[in-house]
C-alpha cells in the first residue's frame, strides 16, 4: 500500500506519495489558502483525491504543518491563521473518510531523520529546524516523544541568556509567539538580518551575509561568532535537559557549512567541563524530510 504525506507551509502545500519503504514515487505543490478555512480544507481534500487517482488506492495520510497542535488536536498557527483553533484532522477525516494524523512540521522532520535519515543508527535523536523559524522534536528509539501539551521541542522559545545579551549588547525583541526575548529572534533566518543590523546599522538578508562569509568578510565572521554563541548555548541547554545522541539540522541555515562544522566546539564551551557535544549533522533528506516524516506519521497506528 502507498503512503501519503502532506507538508503544509505558509505559502505552499506539498503532497507526496511513497511506497511501503518510503521511497518517493510522486510529489507536487499547490498554493496554501491561509484566510479561508473551507478553501483550505477543500484544497487539501483535492490533493488527496488526486493521490487516490494516481495510486488507485485510498491510503491513510499524515500531515505536518507549522504551529502548535494540542492534545485535543486543535491548531495554533500564525502562518495559517484560518486553521487556528480548528481540528484539521477531524474535519479532513469527515471529508475523506480515512485515518489522518497531524503534527507540527518540525516533529515530522525529526521523525523522518530519526527513522530513515541521518539519525537512524542513534537511540536519542533531536531534529532541529533552523530556517524561517526554530523548532524541532525528540525521537527515542525511532518514536516521536509524546507529551500532553504538544509543545516539547520548541527550543526556539528558550529565552536569550542575560550573559549573551550583555556580552554582545543585543536588543531584546518581542517574538511572534507573544513572548519576549526568544532565541528564535536571533537564530532563525530573519535573526541573521537582525544581527547584521545590530552590528553594522545596515539592513541585509541572510543570503547576503552568507555570501560575505564565503568571501571571508570580517563583519560576516563577527556575526557568525555571535550567532554560533547563541545557538550553541541554546543547544547546550537542550542537551542538559534531553541529552540527545545526535542533533540533526534542517532548514536553510543548516546549509551553511560553517554553522554545522563549528557548532560542536562552541557547544562544548557551554557544557560542563570535561563534557562534549553530541554529534551535529545536516539532514539526510533535506527539504523532503518533512513530507516523508508526515507519511511515516500517517503509517503509525498509535498516531491516528
Amino acid at each position: 500500500m502507498a503512503r501519503y504525506g502532506v507538508d503544509i507551509g505558509g505559502t505552499k502545500i506539498e503532497t507526496a506519495i511513497f511506497d511501503d519503504h518510503f521511497n518517493l514515487l510522486d510529489s507536487w505543490r499547490v498554493n496554501t489558502p491561509t484566510t479561508d478555512y473551507a478553501l483550505f480544507l477543500n484544497t487539501i481534500n483535492a490533493q488527496i483525491i488526486k493521490a487516490d487517482q494516481i495510486t488507485g488506492e485510498q491510503c491513510n495520510l499524515g500531515i505536518g504543518m507549522p504551529g502548535l497542535i494540542n492534545h485535543h488536536g486543535k491548531v495554533l498557527s500564525a502562518n495559517i491563521p484560518c486553521a487556528t483553533n480548528k481540528d484539521i484532522a477531524h474535519d479532513l477525516n469527515t471529508l475523506l473518510n480515512r485515518t489522518i494524523s497531524i503534527k507540527n512540521d518540525t516533529r515530522c522532520f525529526a521523525l523522518s531523520e530519526a527513522t530513515l535519515g541521518a539519525g537512524k543508527h542513534y537511540a536519542r535523536v533531536f531534529g532541529a529546524i533552523i530556517g524561517t523559524g526554530a523548532a524541532g522534536g525528540l525521537c527515542v528509539n525511532g518514536k516521536l516523544e509524546q507529551t500532553t501539551l504538544g509543545i516539547a521541542g520548541e527550543y526556539g522559545h528558550i529565552p536569550l541568556s542575560a550573559q549573551l545579551q550583555q556580552k554582545y549588547q543585543l536588543p531584546i525583541f518581542t517574538c511572534g509567539c507573544g513572548l519576549t526575548g526568544c532565541v528564535e529572534s536571533y537564530i532563525a533566518g530573519p535573526g541573521i538580518s537582525r544581527l547584521y543590523q545590530h552590528f553594522t546599522g545596515k539592513t541585509e538578508t541572510a543570503i547576503y551575509w552568507h555570501q560575505q562569509l564565503k568571501l571571508k568578510d570580517d563583519t560576516a565572521q563577527k556575526i557568525l561568532d555571535c550567532y554560533l554563541d547563541i545557538l550553541s548555548e541554546t543547544f547546550a541547554t537542550l542537551i542538559k535537559v534531553q541529552e540527545p545522541d545526535i542533533i540533526v539540522l534542517g532548514g536553510g541555515l543548516s546549509l551553511v557549512d560553517d554553522i554545522v562544522t563549528q557548532l560542536p566546539e562552541v557547544i562544548k564551551r557551554h557544557l560542563f567541563p570535561g563534557f562534549s557535544s553530541p554529534k551535529i549533522v545536516a539532514a539526510q533528506f533535506g527539504d523532503s524530510s518533512g513530507v516523508r516524516g508526515a507519511a511515516i506519521l500517517g503509517s503509525l497506528p498509535n498516531e491516528s
